[in-house]
């Protein structure tokens, strides 16, 4: 390779330096911007929060873990207590939680709202430490 003074190397002769000017309308389609010109800015983002609040929860998925963790532990949930655990989980989906603890009499969840399961149970009497949530409802 050649030893060229950074100074003195010609405009153009470098193929991965290219001269960079002003953007136009055009320009900026073919880079990815996918702005619309005169909506606000704040109009986008409720109009995007308002479509993720549309995938309402409509029924709770329990994971493998969980179904073991409830019947290790005698945990039989009445259909008063599923819908109390199942309007928990929307909640934590209106308020952007992706890993909630729902808390419901004297038992514990553990739901991921994204998929819509109950990754795990407790009840009374055990340990409570919890990990890896981004928030907590109380029903």
């Amino acid at each position: 390779m050649n030893n060229i003074p950074i100074n003195n190397i010609p405009i153009g002769k470098i193929p991965s330096v290219m001269p960079v000017g002003p953007l136009n309308g055009s320009d900026r389609a073919k880079k990815g911007n996918l702005h619309t010109p005169g909506k606000p800015f704040d109009e986008i983002l409720k109009e995007k929060q308002a479509s993720l609040n549309q995938t309402q929860i409509t029924e709770l998925k329990f994971s493998k873990h969980a179904n073991e963790r409830l019947a290790s532990r005698n945990i039989d949930l009445t259909d008063e207590q599923y819908e109390r655990l199942l309007n928990g989980a929307r909640k934590a989906s209106e308020k952007g939680i992706r890993e909630s603890l729902v808390l419901i009499d004297d038992l514990a969840f553990i739901v991921n709202i994204k998929n819509s399961t109950v990754i795990t149970a407790v009840n009374e009497g055990e340990e409570k430490i919890f990990t890896n949530i981004d928030g907590a409802v109380i029903m």
